[in-house]
């Protein structure tokens, strides 16, 4: 088995299974009041959704006409003059919707003496990591040890003239290995820009096989053959985002091949087994409402919201390859970004992620916290939309990609609040300085971390 290779095929296989089990719950959202508050925020959604194709007379889903499929099809490689009319469709939601309705969440067995007001997520008895437990988990940043992302040209060691080289080298050894446990360790410290591609494949088992090309294609087949409201959302939300972001604009053809392919794909539905939020159900157009008439809408069973396509743009740095670059951007969905737009009691999920960003910031930057509280500044106004989109259009893609190395490497999502505070302690000065939410946005701005 070692000389055929076997055994390492084996061991990823191994490795690939237990690693999407990890904490996954054996029944959906187990706290009452939050599974409530995630069926009430998906019937808004669907509300929305549903009052919005009313609103401008279209079909949730429909077969497409003839002149635009034919039309779809020679342009599918240059999808961005694709012309259509999108003036009356808008996003069902952002991320400023989903964080009132976290902020308006209140735990029916909690009571204090003081009033709880909506400022803060304290209300919420989460289980987050400490600070403490966080260097634990993070053991190499903690240790002070060079990383690539930080430093790429220090020397380490007298053999290599700088950090990159050491890391070049012993990544292409990695690779060759392929044993994915052994990849996710080297991740640790960062990824050379040449291997990473190769690397992050290797993590989340994305080799593409000539099987998931015959996917890819019959997912494409689907979209030509049908037109769904969702498609006009995907195609808005990368004109809003991507296409106005210098650092992105350049992939907005590529950006909707895979989109548009993902919200056909029924094997995303999987993450719904153990995800606290649930897929829209609808009926067939003139058919009787009965189970067998019902279908999960999109075939995917995700409602984009604006900024969704950030998820995906930095995959664009990486592969040039439409079918690379969707499943990649599959795996890193089912396996990471689903929890950023749900209501979940889940350590990775968003809520947990609030909850630590704010008992950090309380409890290391009090000053900073105080200020805010006398002003009213609410310090998850500005860290939630970072947090949301895992820092993705609010970093360079450079950037991006190392905190998303990290991700990887330590397979937690904790990594984000911890850069969010970090990101408010190192402006500490400047937002002492302010005294409302406009101005502290504007301080971020002008002292951005794309400085």
């Amino acid at each position: 088995m070692k000389d055929c290779g076997m055994e390492t095929v084996i061991k990823n296989k191994v490795f690939h299974w237990v690693r999407s089990h990890k904490n996954n719950p054996l029944q959906k959202e187990p706290v009452t009041y939050l599974r409530k508050a995630q069926l009430q925020w998906e019937k808004r959604i669907h509300k929305s959704l549903n009052s919005m194709a009313a609103e401008i007379k279209v079909n949730l889903a429909q077969l497409r006409h003839t002149a635009d499929r034919e039309e779809l099809e020679d342009k599918w490689n240059e999808l961005s003059i694709y012309d259509i009319e999108l003036s009356q469709y808008r996003p069902v939601y952002a991320p400023k919707d989903f964080l009132e309705v976290l902020l308006c969440i209140r735990n029916p067995n909690y009571r204090t003496i003081d009033r709880v007001s909506p400022w803060e997520f304290v209300h919420f008895p989460l289980k987050v990591k400490t600070l403490g437990e966080l260097r634990a988990l993070y053991q190499e940043v903690a240790r002070g040890e060079p990383l690539l992302g930080v430093d790429p040209n220090v020397r380490t060691h007298q053999s290599f003239p700088s950090l990159m080289v050491e890391r070049t080298l012993l990544g292409e050894k990695v690779i060759n290995r392929n044993h994915a446990p052994v990849t996710q360790e080297f991740l640790k410290k960062g990824a050379p820009r040449s291997l990473r591609a190769k690397l992050w494949a290797q993590v989340m088992g994305t080799e593409v096989t000539a099987s998931d090309r015959q996917r890819f294609n019959e997912l494409k087949k689907l979209v030509l053959k049908y037109d769904l409201v969702v498609d006009k959302l995907i195609i808005k939300d990368i004109q809003l985002t991507a296409s106005n972001d210098h650092q992105y604009f350049v992939f907005e053809d590529l950006l909707y091949q895979v989109l548009l392919c993902f919200m056909r794909d029924t094997e995303v539905l999987s993450v719904f087994n153990g995800s606290a939020s649930n897929p829209v159900h609808g009926i067939l157009k003139g058919r009787n409402p009965t189970l067998e008439n019902t279908v999960v809408y999109p075939p995917s069973g995700v409602i984009p919201f604006h900024g969704f396509t950030m998820f995906a743009t930095p995959f664009c740095y990486l592969y040039d390859d439409p079918v690379e670059l969707y499943f990649i951007f599959r795996a890193f969905y089912m396996r990471y970004w689903y929890r950023l737009h749900e209501v979940s009691s889940n350590q990775q999920g968003i809520l947990s992620l609030c909850v630590l960003f704010e008992r950090l910031l309380h409890r290391y930057e009090s000053e900073l916290w105080q200020h805010f509280k006398k002003n009213g500044i609410q310090p998850i106004r500005v860290a939630f939309k970072w947090i949301m989109r895992a820092f993705s259009g609010h970093l360079p893609p450079e950037q991006v990609l190392f905190l998303w190395d990290m991700i990887l490497a330590y397979d937690s999502l904790e990594v984000l609040p911890l850069l969010a505070v970090t990101v408010l302690s190192l402006r500490r000065d400047n937002l002492l300085a302010v005294d409302n939410f406009q101005n502290t946005e504007v301080t971020l701005f002008l002292f951005s971390f794309r400085s």
